[in-house]
């Protein structure tokens, strides 16, 4: 490894390389973030976005697994040789029916800009390191990273980096954050499916011989809203209606519903989860239904954050360089959640939060927040994150006292999880 070059004199060298090289590609970058953002598709089907991504990147000249590690819309880029390894994250699913709300279209944007300015500049520099591309499909459903920690897609990587928009509102705090936060803590979230299946008679004539899978829904879902009072105010439960019998003088045999539980540690997620789970056997009892339950395996939930101070505090300093002024941390816990957590919990990593212009601050998951993300501030912001996460990772990989609080927070932090 390399000795630690005097940090006033590198970074100025360092950006001035990275803005270069992200102003050659800049109108192939906003061209991919438009693509994407235009052509909105669903967990598991983002395959316009894997193929336009992925030949985005080839016809940069580098090397693309398509359909990496056995799933179909998620790829893997490498670049370069010896020494650790940084890992950017590029997600780009979206919503059903309200299209890129949450801004993904401006994380694959970011995401690839920082490896391109990384990998380009340490080739230029002639500097050891390696730098990985992955795209992360299906971030809004069961968890593309998820899936690709689970067949070794982060075995040997050392750091891993990302950001994502969101409309400068703190749901935890009501604060306003114009420029972003570097570090912040989400909740940890496991998805249920329930099957309520009872046995259907005519309604009119003999109900009596029926058994209501809908009335076992019901009781399920009201279950659910007297354990709201009881709960801490940071975790949340959902609760959807998915499939029902649609005959009315028919007793209904069967419900599917799905439900979401979130908890701010997979500690607390694991209590909870139980108690929800009890709510909805208690319905079937009561009615006489059949109730299966399906729930995600422990290792598939989506896990809380693990904060790196090191990480948040290079994120800071290098977006200062381009005048936006980022929270560090902060303390409150926001009541999202996302794959990334479980990386964190394997590796230390950062998912900052960047803030994009909306009306009325509409925040992620609104039509509003979809129609900020396609517009140009939106995209240039999202270039500004990409460079500064390529100078974070540049930090990583070439500058051992750095790399070592990286590792110390990451194992210090972990142990209080």
């Amino acid at each position: 490894m390399t000795t630690d070059p005097n940090p006033s004199s590198v970074v100025g060298e360092i950006k001035a390389e990275v803005d270069a090289i992200v102003e050659r590609l800049s109108q192939k970058l906003r061209d991919l973030n438009r693509t994407i953002w235009e052509n909105p598709e669903i967990g598991k089907h983002e395959f316009n976005a894997h193929n336009t991504i992925c030949s985005f990147m080839e016809e940069l000249g580098y090397t693309v697994t398509r359909s990496a590690y056995g799933i179909p819309t998620a790829f893997e880029v490498l670049s370069g040789s010896g020494g650790r390894l940084v890992n950017f994250n590029a997600e780009y699913d979206s919503l059903p029916g309200i299209g890129h709300a949450c801004g993904h279209n401006l994380i694959t944007t970011s995401s690839v800009t920082a490896f391109l300015s990384l990998s380009m500049t340490l080739k230029r520099l002639r500097m050891p390191g390696r730098v990985q591309l992955l795209g992360t499909p299906d971030e809004e459903g069961d968890g593309g990273k998820v899936k690709l920690l689970e067949r070794g897609a982060y075995k040997n990587v050392d750091v891993s980096l990302m950001a994502h928009p969101f409309e400068g509102t703190d749901s935890g705090d009501g604060h306003f954050y114009p420029d972003g936060i570097a570090g912040f803590r989400m909740v940890a979230r496991e998805r249920i499916a329930a099957e309520f299946i009872g046995k259907a008679a005519h309604a009119g004539s003999n109900p009596w011989d029926g058994v209501n899978a809908l009335d076992a829904a019901v009781a399920a879902y009201n279950n659910l809203a007297l354990l709201r009072q009881q709960i801490q105010a940071n975790e949340r439960i959902h609760n959807v209606f998915v499939q029902a019998d649609k005959t009315v003088n028919i007793i209904p045999a069967y419900v599917k519903c799905a439900y979401q539980v979130r908890s701010p540690r997979l500690s607390g997620l694991k209590v909870l989860v139980e108690k929800v789970t009890n709510c909805i056997k208690a319905a079937g009892l009561a009615t006489g239904c059949e109730v299966k339950i399906q729930r995600q395996v422990p290792d598939s939930c989506y896990a809380d954050i693990v904060i790196n101070d090191t990480l948040c505090d290079l994120y800071k300093s290098h977006i200062a360089n381009y005048g936006h002024e980022v929270q560090r941390i902060i303390p409150v816990v926001k009541v999202g959640s996302t794959d990334q957590g479980n990386v964190s919990h394997q590796v230390p990593a950062i998912h900052a939060m960047f803030v994009i212009p909306t009306e009325n601050k509409a925040g992620p998951h609104s039509k509003g927040f979809e129609a900020g993300a396609g517009t140009d501030i939106a995209h240039e912001r999202a270039l500004v994150v990409g460079k500064t996460l390529a100078q974070v990772g540049y930090d990583v990989l070439t500058k051992d006292k750095i790399y070592e609080a990286v590792k110390a927070d990451w194992l210090r932090n972990k142990a209080s999880y």
